[in-house]
């Protein structure tokens, strides 16, 4: 019988966390693809298989749940250096694009190709088997619009293929994917399962968990509001908005080619100018270190303040709200400005995550959470029980 390996997988906006097995591997992809040829060019070619496979993503994908099937592409950190990547609009759903698909797919062969899984799924010659018992999610809003059911049977339903072309260390391997179970989760709930249980879903924070909470998850394209009471997500007052940092990015990547003539690659390079430690808010320009903050200041203001109604309103409507969590990579850019309005305007109870890392990886620490503990529960009920004694 084929091993079913655990995948919990954030299909983010802005990038790819994936946690596997026994917590013994974890990837993190930025979520960008690009149309390809199958014969990509490669300067020293007889260095290929010294590098890092997430360097060089070059792959076919074959599914019924695409809608482009076999098509070709670069993916990942491969893809941003392509006058063709493509990264998702605001507006669209992941449920339905093909994107969030061939992105999920292509982590989970990088997974299952990785050399330690050799005695995990069955190889032959240079197809690997592979079976994943996968843990993901959606926004809230898709949720509620019940395309959660179709989501999950696009993938359960099929065998899904991903042939690596020329991708470092596994070039000329085919990994089929099936899925032994897929569970698609709202993803407010998840986020308030992270911060309330350990990965044994054991309660870890007493103070958090008989009160009402609102939680904030800002990411890429949306932005979702979950109303937690009595320890369950009230999906009649949890809302999901289009709005997220994506077309902020764009405004900010836009006016810095207009103003200083710099293309940077993907909003990934605008996210890291405006969050890592040193010199932030600067860019390179002839060799000469200047300062981009005039341009990040008021449009990351602009959206600051558009989230900030989003959290009035909410608070308006569920009056009884004890404190706010901010969560997810948007509200790691727009911290300092939804700090300073709050200081300034409603003086809410929010917090926000310090470490940026647990902020990012939220989802996929709580999917992995979930999807274990799922496992653990199915398998507890196969056992066979002991007989009593009499």
């Amino acid at each position: 019988m084929t091993k079913s390996r655990i995948a919990a997988v954030d299909v983010g906006n802005d990038s790819i966390k994936a946690i596997f097995g026994e917590l013994d591997y974890e990837v993190n992809i930025p979520n960008i693809i690009a149309r390809d040829t199958e014969d990509r060019p490669v300067i020293g070619i007889e260095e290929l298989d010294n590098k890092d496979p997430l360097e060089g993503i070059h792959l076919k994908v074959h599914s019924p749940a695409l809608k482009e099937n076999n098509a070709i592409y670069r993916v990942g950190h491969l893809a941003t250096k392509s006058g063709s990547a493509e990264e998702l609009d605001p507006g669209s759903s992941k449920s339905e694009e093909d994107q969030p698909l061939v992105m999920l797919l292509a982590t989970l062969a990088l997974d299952a190709a990785r050399e330690e899984n050799q005695s995990v799924f069955p190889r032959e010659k240079n197809v690997i088997d592979a079976n994943y018992t996968l843990g993901t999610g959606l926004p809230l809003r898709e949720v509620k619009e019940g395309k959660d059911v179709g989501y999950r049977s696009k993938l359960a339903g099929s065998v899904h293929q991903v042939e690596f072309l020329v991708t470092p260390k596994f070039q000329g391997l085919k990994v089929n994917i099936k899925f032994n179970e897929v569970k698609v989760y709202p993803e407010g709930f998840a986020a308030y399962i992270n911060l309330v249980m350990d990965n044994d879903l054991k309660v870890i924070n007493k103070d958090l968990i008989d009160k009402r909470i609102l939680i904030q998850d800002i990411g890429g394209l949306s932005t979702d509001i979950a109303v937690i009471r009595n320890r369950n997500v009230d999906d009649d007052k949890a809302q999901g908005f289009n709005l997220g940092v994506s077309e902020a990015l764009e405004s900010i990547r836009e006016e810095i080619r207009s103003k200083h003539g710099i293309e940077l690659d993907s909003r990934r390079d605008v996210v890291d100018i405006i969050t890592r430690k040193n010199n932030r808010n600067h860019i390179m320009v002839k060799g000469n270190r200047t300062s981009v903050h005039d341009i990040t200041d008021h449009i990351l203001l602009e959206l600051a303040k558009k989230q900030y109604r989003l959290l009035r309103n909410m608070w308006l409507k569920n009056s009884q709200t004890e404190i706010c969590y901010f969560v997810g990579g948007g509200s790691n850019v727009l911290k300092d400005y939804l700090k300073t309005l709050n200081n300034n305007l409603d003086g809410y109870n929010i917090e926000f995550f310090e470490d940026e890392k647990e902020s990012i990886w939220m989802m996929a620490n709580a999917y992995y959470k979930l999807i274990t503990d799922h496992v653990r529960k199915t398998e507890k009920k196969k056992a066979p029980k002991e007989p009593v004694k009499k």
